[in-house]
């Protein structure tokens, strides 16, 4: 499709960290409207993607060009509790926008994970075989892979350890390193047998354009260039922060969250950009770099 400035953009399941980013890089070149299941601000509508009449009447309504899915439960321990809510938001929602966008012959973007893979591997490609551990990463493979086999028109970005939103959106690590340090809390602890790759949101956001734009339709491994343990992401956030010599980061295994985080997570995780660098369609920054520039954010928080 031509992505000009006259293309209208639908954005479904917008209202987190990813989908605000999302919302506000498109929101500033095109007419976009962005909803949600549980609208949270004003710039959202409600509409359930697991609701395909409801969808379809919507994104009808408003002469969608693109649509873009950005609906799923990603919590793992949630998905493993409540299956039956982790499939449907996550398999039938994405049912539901891949059916829609190949009837109304437009183009279909889908967020899958890098949680599909088992960590058999260090680092995986675009091309490797997912093996998926949980419910979540079972559920997400599954709408990737039915997007990609409905749509002749589809683009499919795996992410992977998300970062953005600041200290009221975040749900993911960075923010819960924050909470604790603004709790007051100066010994924490990393896990370092968890490896993967931050990804940026507001990098993933421009990343999607960029792609879209190409017209060159597939899946695509979208990850911020770099790769590390969680400990290796505490430790630079603690730094970024400029708190170093206020706050010790202890290495631990994940036995020692077990309880808490008891969903199977891979050994590694750590996508690599292979088709977009080839392509020549790679926007995304180190994650280092982009830790520091999110970690101003907070920064800021803790001054004010």
């Amino acid at each position: 499709m031509t992505l000009d400035a006259n293309a209208r953009v639908y954005l479904v399941g917008s209202g987190g960290m990813l989908g605000e980013a999302v919302f506000n890089h498109f929101n500033a070149g095109y007419e976009t409207r962005a909803t949600d299941l549980t609208p949270r601000a004003d710039w959202l509508g409600q509409i359930d993607a697991a609701n395909f009449d409801q969808l379809s009447h919507d994104v009808r309504d408003f002469g969608a060009d693109l649509l873009i899915n950005l609906a799923a439960q990603t919590d793992l321990e949630f998905c493993e509790r409540e299956p039956l809510v982790a499939w449907r938001d996550n398999a039938l929602g994405a049912e539901n926008c891949a059916l829609l966008a190949q009837q109304l012959e437009i183009p279909c973007v889908y967020i899958s994970t890098a949680g599909i893979f088992g960590g058999e591997k260090t680092e995986y490609l675009d091309y490797d075989e997912p093996l998926p551990l949980t419910v979540y990463a079972k559920s997400k493979l599954y709408g990737e892979r039915f997007v990609e086999r409905t749509c002749d028109q589809f683009f499919v970005f795996r992410a992977g350890w998300m970062m953005g939103g600041g200290p009221q959106l975040d749900k993911k690590f960075v923010n819960k390193v924050y909470k604790q340090i603004k709790g007051g809390a100066r010994e924490l602890r990393a896990v370092t047998d968890k490896l993967g790759t931050p990804t940026y949101t507001l990098d993933f956001a421009r990343g999607i354009e960029h792609v879209v734009k190409s017209d060159l339709h597939g899946v695509y491994n979208q990850v911020c260039h770099g790769a590390g343990s969680r400990y290796d992401v505490a430790c630079a956030f603690v730094e970024a922060l400029g708190m170093s010599d206020q706050v010790t980061v202890h290495p631990v295994t994940s036995e020692f969250f077990a309880a808490e985080y008891f969903a199977d997570r891979p050994a590694s995780e750590q996508l690599v950009n292979f088709k977009l660098g080839e392509r020549g369609l790679d926007v995304m920054r180190t994650w280092q770099e982009c830790l520091t520039e999110y970690a101003a954010l907070y920064v800021e928080d803790l001054n004010s």
